[in-house]
């Protein structure tokens, strides 16, 4: 029995969403957004086995979601596009304004306190065109070398109150991390204000950064 045009497409829009419901597959995502990686490290990152990251793998790429090719035996995964990131985005906004405990979490990282608005990546643009400002990249150090904004200073959170003296006090500092679901930076601000210094997060991440077209350094320095 066939279905009408309308249900079908209703289908194929229904299998992006089911391949978005799963946190898992979210925190691929999430990865793939840094840059490409193989099956072998997205299960190292993610925390699943190999086979559990490999399932989830082919279910976004039957969404379409991501893409892959061969380098030798091995398969490299990627966004398909820009359009995955600004679906990503778009969850989190629409979460963030209807879900009281997105709010709740947020607010628990912050520890407890409002947090303050993120600068924008134009604005952040301009403070490092003319030095005025600090810039922490509080992801690992390996996505930090896969690509950063130039300038920035990589330091995990574990390391950070241990660099506190070196960091002027009347200085302000922006720090950021993944993207869209990266709660380091969020973290990384609650610290820093809580030591008295001025700082804040960048709205989005490296990957929306990049996509800006905005500059991007390569390596670990």
């Amino acid at each position: 029995m066939s279905i009408s045009p309308k249900l079908a497409l209703l289908e194929e829009y229904a299998l992006v969403a089911r391949a978005l419901s799963a946190p898992a597959r979210l925190s691929i995502l999430e990865q793939l957004s840094q840059g490409e990686r193989g099956v072998e490290a997205l299960a190292e990152k993610t925390g699943l086995t190999f086979a559990n990251c490999s399932q989830h793998l082919q279910q976004l790429r039957r969404s379409g979601l991501v893409t892959s090719r061969r380098d030798g035996k091995a398969v490299i995964y990627r966004l398909s596009d820009a359009k995955t990131l600004a679906l990503m985005d778009l969850l989190r906004i629409v979460a963030e304004r209807n879900l009281a405990q997105v709010e709740r979490i947020l607010r628990g990282l912050s520890g407890g306190d409002d947090a303050p608005e993120p600068m924008s990546r134009k604005e952040l643009a301009e403070r490092l065109a003319d030095g005025s400002v600090t810039v922490l990249d509080v992801r690992p150090a390996d996505e930090y070398a896969m690509g950063h904004i130039a300038g920035a200073q990589n330091v995990s959170l574990a390391d950070l109150e241990r660099i506190l003296l070196k960091l002027a006090p009347d200085a302000e500092i922006v720090a950021y991390c993944r993207g869209p679901y990266c709660v380091y930076a969020h973290q990384a601000v609650a610290t820093l204000r809580r030591h008295g210094l001025n700082a804040r997060r960048l709205d989005g991440g490296l990957p929306e950064w990049r996509e800006d077209g905005r500059p991007v350094h390569l390596g670990a320095n």
